[in-house]
């Protein structure tokens, strides 16, 4: 076996998601790429595809394999550590990627349906890869350099109109990765977080028809950067934190957000 690392990326297809896939990769990792590759119906907007997942892999023959899953699907989450461990021969890193947008109205005026959207994506997706991937990051042998990062959001950080929901869900995993590095303390795995800011996705183009905006470069005022990020400047913060010189951050949440939460 090489000392090429692994990971596996959840919310793959598209996005800050494919943006991590791709340095991954062209840094020398072998990577498993997860998406649903499905339409959610509590959601008025479309979801990463089957076709754009496929065309990922296809950019990084036999260092890159695609697999469809739901992060909502424990089991077929563990399924994709098992595809790493042996396709490559174990698991240095996990990301988690995989998120939601709903709102656009007051939390008095919002229903279950948009909340329940938002946690079964863009929490308890994040849990369930922790449940799947650490047990295979430990199986690493001692001294282990492991790696697990969700995508909060500056959202975890600031409140946003008409999206409390979006707000709540992106606190959690923030709160989530606080609790998971505290179990993890002393195995060498660490657990961070990054939240990024306005960001140039197709989440973003949902979120600006929530605000019913015609450009999405009207988010880039709230930050101090006065643009929109790009899905690889926040990819290069999550690979800095899959990579063994972050040995000294968990925890915590790096904040690659242009300035938006001050």
């Amino acid at each position: 076996m090489s000392d090429a690392r692994t990971a596996v990326v959840t919310g793959a297809a598209r996005g800050i998601g494919a943006a991590v896939v791709r340095r991954l990769a062209a840094s020398g990792w072998r990577v498993v790429a997860v998406d649903r590759c499905a339409d959610d119906p509590r959601v008025p907007y479309p979801l990463g595809t089957r076709g754009e997942l496929a065309a990922l892999a296809a950019e990084h023959p036999g260092t890159v394999v695609d697999v469809v899953a739901d992060v909502q699907d424990l089991p077929a989450l563990r399924d994709a550590v098992a595809t790493a461990e042996e396709r490559f021969g174990g698991l240095d890193a996990a990301v988690a990627g995989a998120a939601l947008m709903a709102g656009g109205r007051p939390l008095w005026e919002s229903d279950d349906t948009e909340w329940d959207a938002l946690f079964d994506v863009g929490v308890h997706g994040v849990a369930n890869l922790a449940r799947a991937a650490v047990p295979a990051l430990l199986r690493r042998p001692e001294p282990r350099e492991g790696r697990f990062v969700a995508l909060a959001s500056a959202a975890a950080h600031h409140g946003l109109w008409h999206l409390a929901g979006y707000n709540a869900a992106k606190h959690a995993v923030a709160g989530l990765i606080r609790g998971l590095a505290t179990d993890l303390r002393g195995t060498g795995v660490c657990a961070t977080a990054v939240s990024p800011g306005s960001t140039r996705t197709d989440m973003l183009t949902a979120t600006a028809r929530l605000y019913d905006l015609a450009d999405i470069r009207e988010f880039a005022r709230h930050q101090l950067v006065d643009r929109l990020l790009e899905p690889d400047e926040v990819a290069a913060a999550v690979c800095f934190l899959c990579s063994p010189e972050s040995s000294a951050i968990t925890g915590t949440v790096l904040h690659a957000d242009g300035g938006f939460a001050g």
